[in-house]
This record gives C-alpha cells, sequence and structure tokens, in this order.
C-alpha cells in the first residue's frame, strides 16, 4: 500500500470542500487582549484583533493570574513531575479540586489534563463501572462527550436535541438496566440551553446518573459562576458537572465534580486520568487564583453579557444573519465552507480582523458560520470596526443577508 498517497488524498478532500486549514501565527499581547501581532511567512508582522478566542472573560491576560502563575513557576518549577499516583501530584491540586468542588456545591471534583480528556475519561469510565449501563447522549453533544460514549462499549442511545419526549421514550425503553444521561448546558455552536431540570426531573423518576456539560457556560453564569444549574438553582440535582478551566478561568485544563464516592472511583479507575502527566504547579495556581477572581466578581459576568447583546445588536441592525441566542454565544451565519474560509481570509489580510470559520465536522455541512466571542474587553469602538468590515466583505461576495 502508498501509505503517502492515503494521507495525501485525506489531505485533497479536505481542500476540495474548503475546509482546509492555515494556522495564523499569533502573538498574544499581554495586557492589550484582544489585540495581537500575526506574524506572517515573509517575516512581516500585522496588528490584529482576535475575535474567535474562548478566553471568554480575559482571565488570560489578568494581571494577578499571571502574577500567581510566575511565582508558582520560580518557587515550584515548570514541569509536574509526573502521574498524579507518582510523583506529580502537588498541594495545589487538593486547594484547586476544593475550591471547585465548592464552586458547584459538591463534595469533591477531580482535576484532568483538559476538557476533552474529563468528559472522554469520565464518561467511559462511569459507564463502565455500571454493567449493562445504558448511556443516552444528547445529539448534539460534543465530540469529548461522543468520543467517551464510545469508549465506553455501553449501549447507546441518542436522543434528539433537547428533546424530553423523546428522551423519555428511550429512558422507559431502556427498563430497570443502569442508565446515564449525557448533555451540555451551552451548545457552544447555536448557542442554545438545555433544560436543566426538567432532564433531572426525568432522570429522578427512571432512576438515571445525570452528567452535564458546563465548559461554555462555567464562569459566565449563576451569581458565583456555576453555570447555567447554578443559575437556574438545580445543581444539586445534577450527579455529575463537568467544566474547563481552559475558557472562562482562561488557562488550561478540565474537571468533573460529584459525591466524594463518585470522584474516588473516577480517580480509581480513569484511565484518562491514572496514565498521564499531571497539571504543572504553576497552571494550578494560576488557575486557582483565576477560580477565586471570577467568584467574586459578578460584575465581570454582567459586563460580559451586556457586551455580548451589544454585538448581537449591532450585528443584526446591519442586516447580518446572526443567529438569535439566549446565551453570549454569537454565531454568524454562512452556509457554504469555502465562503466562510474566503470571508475570513479577506477580513484577517485587508481588516486586522481574526475570526475562524466553523465548518463540518463540528457544524453540519451547509450550517457553517463565523462564531465570535466578545469579551468584556471588546468594546464599542472595536465592536463598530468588525461589523463595518464584515458589511463590506459580505457584500463583496455577495452573501444572503438576513431575511
Amino acid at each position: 500500500m502508498d501509505y503517502e498517497s492515503r494521507f495525501a488524498a485525506a489531505v485533497a478532500e479536505v481542500r476540495s470542500e474548503g475546509r482546509y486549514r492555515v494556522f495564523a501565527d499569533l502573538e498574544r499581547i499581554a495586557g492589550a487582549y484582544p489585540r495581537a501581532r500575526l506574524h506572517r511567512g515573509d517575516g512581516s508582522v500585522s496588528d490584529v484583533v482576535v475575535w474567535c478566542s474562548n478566553d471568554y472573560l480575559g482571565m488570560g491576560q489578568n494581571q494577578e493570574v499571571s502574577r500567581t502563575f510566575c511565582e508558582a513557576a520560580r518557587r515550584m518549577g515548570v514541569g509536574a513531575g509526573g502521574t498524579r499516583n507518582i510523583a506529580g501530584t502537588s498541594y495545589l491540586h487538593r486547594e484547586l479540586e476544593g475550591e471547585l468542588a465548592d464552586l458547584h456545591g459538591k463534595e469533591a471534583a477531580l482535576v484532568f489534563t483538559s476538557g476533552y480528556v474529563s468528559n472522554s475519561a469520565s464518561i467511559a469510565t462511569l459507564a463502565k463501572l455500571l454493567p449493562g449501563c445504558v448511556v443516552l447522549s444528547d445529539q448534539m453533544n460534543h465530540a469529548s462527550m461522543i468520543e467517551g460514549v464510545r469508549y465506553s462499549g455501553a449501549q447507546r442511545r441518542i436522543f434528539r436535541h433537547n428533546d424530553l419526549a423523546h428522551l423519555e421514550e428511550l429512558l422507559a425503553a431502556a427498563g430497570d438496566a443502569p442508565k446515564l444521561i449525557v448533555f451540555e448546558s451551552v451548545y457552544s455552536m447555536d448557542g442554545d440551553i438545555a433544560p436543566i431540570g426538567a432532564i433531572c426531573d426525568l432522570a429522578e423518576r427512571y432512576g438515571a446518573l445525570t452528567y452535564l456539560d458546563e465548559v461554555h457556560a462555567v464562569g459566565l453564569y449563576g451569581e458565583r459562576g456555576g453555570g447555567i444549574s447554578q443559575r437556574d438553582g438545580v445543581a444539586h440535582r445534577v450527579d455529575v458537572i463537568e467544566g474547563t478551566l481552559a475558557k472562562a478561568f482562561g488557562l488550561m485544563g478540565g474537571y468533573v465534580s460529584a459525591s466524594r464516592t463518585l470522584i474516588d472511583a473516577l480517580r480509581c479507575n480513569a484511565p484518562g486520568f491514572i496514565f498521564t502527566t499531571s497539571l504543572p504547579p504553576a497552571l494550578l495556581a494560576g488557575a486557582l487564583a483565576s477560580v477565586r477572581h471570577v467568584r467574586a466578581s459578578n460584575d465581570l459576568r454582567i459586563r460580559h453579557q451586556q457586551r455580548a447583546a451589544r454585538l448581537k445588536s449591532l450585528l443584526a441592525d446591519a442586516g447580518l444573519p446572526v443567529l438569535e441566542t439566549p446565551t453570549h454565544i454569537v454565531p454568524v451565519m454562512v452556509g457554504d465552507a469555502a465562503r466562510a474560509k474566503e470571508l475570513t481570509d479577506i477580513l484577517l489580510h485587508e481588516h486586522g480582523i481574526y475570526v475562524q470559520p466553523i465548518n463540518y465536522p463540528t457544524v453540519p455541512k451547509g450550517t457553517e458560520r463565523l462564531r465570535l466571542t466578545p469579551s468584556p474587553l471588546h468594546d464599542d469602538d472595536i465592536m463598530r470596526e468588525l461589523v463595518s468590515a464584515l458589511s463590506e466583505v459580505w457584500r463583496r461576495l455577495e452573501l444572503p443577508l438576513a431575511a
């Protein structure tokens, strides 16, 4: 077999569909977010404004977090030294996990190296620990959750997105088998919200565990930043709440929070936790400082929501096809992968605006879009520049405007 030709064909297929990505080499500027520098292949450098970062609150630029991060690196070094079970556990793990458990009103928490790993490892392990388990997964769940369900080897049932009647039908059909419902609070591409309380009602009625992914909500919703479940007063009814340290908290890592017994079972059995090097002390210290800061900063959450609402209003007033959402997610619908790539290339190279197109497999073909992520640091002037440039390029490419 000609292996190289197989690999080349796989890349060619992506190129033919307009989905091939060329990475933008950015140099982020501490203290100047959302501005950055773009390093081009010819050696030149230009200024850009970043519109697609998941650092929702700009905490990756927070001076207190940066200072804490650097001090920890100077005191304890930059490496973890190994897995948590061998040489990589720090006292900071205990402090951070305690903070995260308290954030969600749970007995315990467990930190993983990423949100992807925390989902895939936790879901797979939970289902394996329950012989005969049936996993009921929302149709729009993230790839990390889908991988966890598949890796578990458990029976899986996919329920239509946020469809309570379909979920109940599948729960009833599962009978007396152990059942695990996995779903998200905020779905990051369409920006809609799961009916968490109603799903908990069904779980209680049919004897199922609930696993809620709050990665696009933790830090951003709820009085203390515990997510949509905290905002809606139902966090105590959810068995497992999963979150990330890489979005609203601005660093890296993932975690799950639950009962002490459940967390201990994951700690003892999840390969994605046991067999990987842990996060280094500096990351843990920075994350701890960020979580504490965000928990106490409700004004920051309010400002974030105001900025998202302002951008949606400006886009709608310009006649651009912004998808109305009840959250901070701001999707602008394009509907074609090649045109979306062309659009973002022009924005970057002619207007100094950096935003990546969202294409298949992240979203279904025909629903390609831009996903804009305004932060509290995106002011009105930056927003007006974006909308002006976007409107000009949209018309130049003769893309469809809002109905």
